[in-house]
């Protein structure tokens, strides 16, 4: 054993520490003396590396029970072996409840002296290396849990990103904004919460809602583009952007981004009084998803220019919503949406639609 091995004899005769000195020499450590408890845990407080102590127990100033008790009661020392010297059988069933490791009687033998010591000295050791070797991996896990977090936070900003643009890809041929994308986004989510679905829930909403309109894409220019009022059969092809939209984002639930989407892009023109498209459900059958989206898209459409239409006023739109429409929205969802519509009016407000540029 190398002599970064130190051991501290607490002793209040000087000659028993001398002998001990002797006696553990040729095991090549270096041997702290303490007169007595107090002087022992001076010294401990500035070698806290301590392998193992030695102690007797009738000593002055602060005797071997108190000094055993004060070191089993520190988060510092409680772990440092103590070998108790005495050859009062009493005594040695006293220490042993106060946390002694082990006793020799006096006189000792050398043999067992040095064997005694370097045994609890090497089973000191390998609980150090354990300790350091859990600290270890309780760093390497907390960097590798970082290092995954930031990696599930890129992928989901990443996913976002990918629903908005492809969101923005349909608007482009719509004549719409990607501001539009975005609010449908804040809406969605903002309504998801005050409804109360759980935050993940919410938050899938949130990045999945963009892709309601995806389906435009498939709808040819003069019927997407047209100004005016669709005639019967062309709104009926309109009607299948909420199919094309589905087939876009189909055999994707292994996603649950993409699946959301396929749900929303299916069922945001259905109706709680089962008159919407393309499947007529109607209730709870729809949902809640698209229920939500629904709400928002409708408010949003109602309260923003296009080319066929100026933007309603918020009033005119809630008087809309809650007149002639009614029937079509889900009544909590809409209840809740009208008591807090200064919430949801103050985000469309800050995603407004940029200026179009003069020619």
């Amino acid at each position: 054993m190398n002599s970064e091995v130190r051991i501290l004899a607490v002793d209040d005769a000087p000659m028993n520490l001398e002998m001990l000195d002797i006696m553990l020499a040729e095991l090549d450590i270096q041997l702290l003396k303490a007169c007595n408890g107090r002087e022992a845990l001076s010294l401990l407080t500035e070698n806290p590396d301590i392998d193992a102590v030695l102690l007797d127990l009738e000593m002055p100033v602060m005797n071997g029970f108190e000094t055993l008790a004060a070191l089993k009661r520190s988060e510092i020392y409680r772990e440092i072996p103590v070998i108790v010297i005495t050859a009062d059988q009493d005594e040695v069933v006293k220490t042993l409840a106060l946390g002694a490791n082990d006793f020799m009687a006096k006189p000792y033998n050398p043999d067992e002296l040095r064997l005694r010591v370097m045994n609890h000295v090497r089973s000191k050791k390998l609980n150090d290396l354990s300790k350091d070797m859990n600290r270890v991996l309780e760093v390497e896990v907390i960097k590798k849990t970082a290092a995954l977090q930031k990696a599930l936070a890129q992928s989901k900003a990443a996913e976002y990103e990918i629903s908005l643009r492809l969101g923005v890809a349909a608007e482009f041929r719509d004549l719409e904004t990607g501001m539009h994308t975005r609010r449908i986004s804040a809406l969605s989510h903002l309504l998801a919460k005050l409804a109360g679905l759980p935050d993940e829930e919410a938050e899938l909403l949130r990045y999945a809602s963009p892709l309601h309109d995806v389906g435009k894409i498939g709808i040819p220019d003069r019927i997407l583009l047209k100004p005016g009022k669709l005639d019967y059969d062309e709104f009926e092809i309109m009607k299948d952007h909420t199919v094309i939209g589905s087939k876009i984002l189909q055999d994707a639930q292994h996603y649950p981004l993409l699946e959301a989407g396929r749900i929303i892009a299916m069922q945001h023109h259905e109706k709680w009084d089962g008159s919407g498209y393309p499947l007529g459900l109607s209730g709870n059958d729809v949902n809640i998803f698209a229920r939500i989206v629904s709400i928002v898209d409708v408010f949003d459409a109602l309260t923003s220019e296009r080319p066929y239409k100026k933007a309603f006023s918020i009033e005119k739109s809630r008087e809309i919503m809650t007149g002639s429409m009614l029937p079509f929205f889900d009544p909590e969802l809409l209840k809740i949406f009208f008591d807090n519509n200064d919430q949801f009016v103050k985000i469309r407000d800050e995603l407004r639609d940029e200026p179009a540029a003069e020619e």
